[in-house]
């Protein structure tokens, strides 16, 4: 195959000035192969100066001798500064880590200062991110932090420090790969929209809205043909279907947050270019394909037109208008961080805004700047920087809204992240950005509604912290409890002892996987734990006086939460040759459902997962596909129940409580160390297989990545068998090692075979 010829071109964007525009050779697209499309300013409107400078460009990009980060001293000698900038800085070393970088410059402050850290999980719209706005004295109207809205809001984690003086905020972004890749995949279904048969809106709203729900190019964008707001007034459409008392919090956005009318009309002119060109290249790219495969609509099966759609994606790569677009779209997201004019950026080594920085003593300046990064405001689309942040921490003098419930000594830091879904099919296993965060927590707040408690995803989340050994964490708030009817609940105590029951029924549906001891301690914990909440949607003020008291309860027993558990001497000693039945049937119990699994799912969803993991996102999973979730519950349940049985103690403990606390913190350590090995075993080890896995494309390809995905995920967690390889004795010694490791740093002992001498069981 010929070598690829890499040449710039000056060019016009929406950047002052002349632009660069070249395929990079060391930089990798959305699909993982080398020669992402780049856009870089000249730094200059003089055409003759941008020629020399892209001609600069042109000496670097015809010879490989420079395609390393360390010819860059040797370039910086030889070529102007921009050109250098140009080409390393997007190959520089070193990974950005955002949670690092927050805590270098807002430390959150730990038990030792006397301070509880809460975090409140809970399906999306039962209500955690309204109570938690109770909690820091946020105006529904005024204030509007953090967004609420019944479908996913939060997809940052949202920490909030209280503690005198001014009001600071750090906010940490997505990287700018990560953000190209999400803007290529809208692109592709959007093009694929086009293929479909789609008109202008459909395709429109493929853009504008990411598969996952978690990116929306609409809040930076714009809204397709979004209305001025004098304009939504005057919808008597829309207000047939509205009451007459609802609350709203459009009356509270100053002119200064609306985007204006004229705004509106430029946003939604631009929206139509970019569907008016994604219609190009569909279509061309549709012709191209199907030269070779025939027309789509005129195939007679699901799995002739999925390998043409996969052909189709790939030959919009081919193209040159599509890469062109992807960067006219980057280039109209970075512009909207120029609208920021308060606080400080903080840039990375491709230009592109790793956080924001901002301090202000006045409460509603503060949060007006805020709101910029978190706000979910039709009336704010085209402007809001919300779809880009990846972690927001804030402090500062947040209380309660009402005297009686403030305390001056309350020390407090309140997590707030995404929803853990609605459906079953959403909570398989509890996402690792949750359950990574389970042992820095003195409290886990799970916020759920009471006309429906105790579905799938508080169900999955009760069982990840008991078998984590985190149970004794454990708070519930049922939210909307005003609202629970019924001819048989005529009183506050005949509602609260209906809600109440869902815990029971909940346990009764655990004991199976968690085992008694766990069940019962959890149920114990929900049950003194307790608090009923309802009229969050109003202020404070105006909610009704006991639940008023109930959450100054919940504020109470957060505070309380910091204080440590006091452990006995007994110390518990295990025969791991038990432990080797309960570790076949955790590998059996993880791969068994992901067989199946991946060869019925849609295959843009595998292969967005794949995408993630081959480009080493800071997620390694997509929605509800979370394979290493997946493995870190089979394995943690598992041990869980094997941890609940030793063979004998150092002495008798003095009762279930005392044995019950010593167990939890094997089980603790444990699950830190299980996060760990899930991600060497099935994501480091295997990286070279999941970008093969992801590079597959044409006939059949869907089932060749379904194919390799199975022979990584028994390399990941092989059987253990009489008949065991190299392989499966290496991950048993392994886990076995962990389960040593954390029984003796706990005072306890493993007896029986040791490692690399494991009797392999039938």
């Amino acid at each position: 195959m010929a070598t690829r010829i890499h040449r710039a071109s000056k060019t016009r964007s929406n950047r002052p000035g002349w632009s660069v525009t070249f395929s990079h050779p060391r930089r990798s697209d959305a699909r993982g192969r080398p020669g992402l499309k780049v856009r870089r300013g000249l730094g200059t409107t003089d055409a003759g100066e941008a020629d020399r400078l892209v001609e600069q460009l042109n000496t670097l990009l015809a010879d490989e001798s420079w395609w390393s980060i360390e010819r860059r001293a040797d370039a910086e000698r030889q070529f102007h500064q921009i050109v250098v900038a140009a080409f390393f800085d997007g190959i520089e070393a070193g990974k950005f880590s955002s949670k690092d970088r927050r805590e270098s410059i807002i430390p959150l402050p730990t038990p030792a200062d006397g301070y509880a850290r809460v975090m409140l999980l809970g399906s999306t719209g039962a209500g955690k991110t309204t109570l938690l706005r109770h909690l820091i004295g946020s105006d529904h109207k005024r204030d509007r932090f953090p967004a609420t809205s019944t479908a996913k809001t939060t997809t940052a984690d949202i920490e909030i420090v209280t503690a005198p003086g001014p009001f600071e905020a750090v906010i940490t972004f997505m990287t700018e790969h990560q953000v190209r890749c999400a803007v290529d995949e809208c692109l592709e279904e959007a093009c694929a929209s086009v293929i479909r048969g789609r008109d202008d809106a459909g395709i429109a709203g493929a853009l504008l809205e990411h598969r996952e729900q978690r990116f929306r190019l609409s809040y930076i964008l714009g809204a397709w043909r979004q209305e001025a707001p004098n304009q939504t007034a005057d919808n008597q459409f829309d207000m047939d279907f509205e009451f007459e008392d609802a609350a709203s919090e459009a009356d509270a956005l100053s002119d200064d947050e609306i985007v204006a009318g004229g705004e509106i009309v430029n946003n939604n002119s631009r929206l139509q270019r970019y569907v008016d060109r994604i219609r190009e290249i569909a279509t061309a790219a549709e012709r191209q394909v199907a030269a070779e495969r025939g027309d789509y609509q005129g195939l007679d099966n699901a799995n002739k037109r999925q390998d043409w759609l996969e052909g189709f994606t790939d030959q919009l790569y081919e193209s040159q208008d599509f890469p062109q677009l992807s960067l006219d779209i980057i280039d109209a997201v970075e512009e909207r961080f120029a609208s920021v004019t308060a606080g400080a950026f903080e840039r990375g080594a491709s230009d592109w805004p790793t956080l924001w920085y901002y301090e202000e003593k006045d409460r509603d300046n503060f949060l007006r700047q805020v709101r910029w990064f978190t706000s979910n405001h039709g009336q704010q689309f085209g402007r809001l920087l919300t779809p880009l942040v990846d972690g927001i921490r804030v402090r500062g003098p947040f209380d309660p809204s009402t005297s009686e419930l403030q305390d001056s000594d309350r020390k407090l830091v309140l997590v707030d992240g995404e929803g853990l879904g609605h459906s079953a099919r959403e909570a398989t296993s509890v996402s690792t950005r949750v359950t990574e965060r389970f042992s820095e927590a003195d409290m886990i707040l799970l916020v759920d509604n009471a006309q429906s408690p105790m579905q799938a995803a508080p169900l999955e989340l009760l069982r990840s912290t008991g078998a984590s050994g985190h149970g004794h964490k454990l708070a519930v708030a049922f939210t909307h409890f005003d609202q629970v009817q019924g001819d048989n609940l005529s009183s506050y105590a005949d509602k609260r002892g209906h809600v109440h029951a869902s815990i029971g029924n909940a346990m009764a549906g655990l004991r199976d996987s968690l085992g008694a001891p766990v069940t019962e301690i959890l149920q114990e914990q929900l049950s003194s734990n307790d608090f009923y909440l309802g009229g969050l949607n109003r202020a404070t003020g105006d909610i009704p006086g006991g639940f008023r008291k109930s959450i100054r309860d919940l504020l109470d027993r957060m505070q309380r939460s910091v204080y440590p558990i006091e452990l006995g001497d007994a110390a518990p000693t295990y025969n791991v040759i038990r432990l080797e039945l309960v570790l076949r049937d955790a590998a059996d119990g993880f791969k068994t459902p992901w067989r199946e699994r991946i060869r019925k799912e849609h295959w843009a969803r595998v292969k967005a997962l794949c995408r993630r993991i081959a480009n080493r996102w800071d997620n390694d999973e997509y929605n509800d596909l979370r394979p290493r979730a997946d493995l870190i519950r089979e394995l943690q349940t598992g041990i869980s129940r094997w941890l609940e049985n030793p063979a004998g103690w150092s002495r008798e403990p003095a009762d279930a409580e005392e044995s019950q606390a010593v167990i939890n913190v094997i089980r603790q350590r444990v699950y830190n160390r299980i996060h760990t090995l899930a991600e060497a075993r099935l994501i480091t080890d295997h990286l070279s297989g999941w970008m093969i896995a992801f590079a597959f494309s044409g006939t059949g390809s869907s089932y060749r990545r379904a194919e390799r995905m199975a022979q990584i995920y028994d390399a990941a967690a092989p059987s253990i068998t009489s008949a065991m390889d190299t392989l499966s004795q290496q991950f048993l010694d392994e886990v076995i090692q962990i389960v040593r490791e954390a029984v003796e740093e706990s005072g306890g002992s493993v007896e029986g075979a040791g490692v690399r001498g494991s009797t392999a069981v039938a």
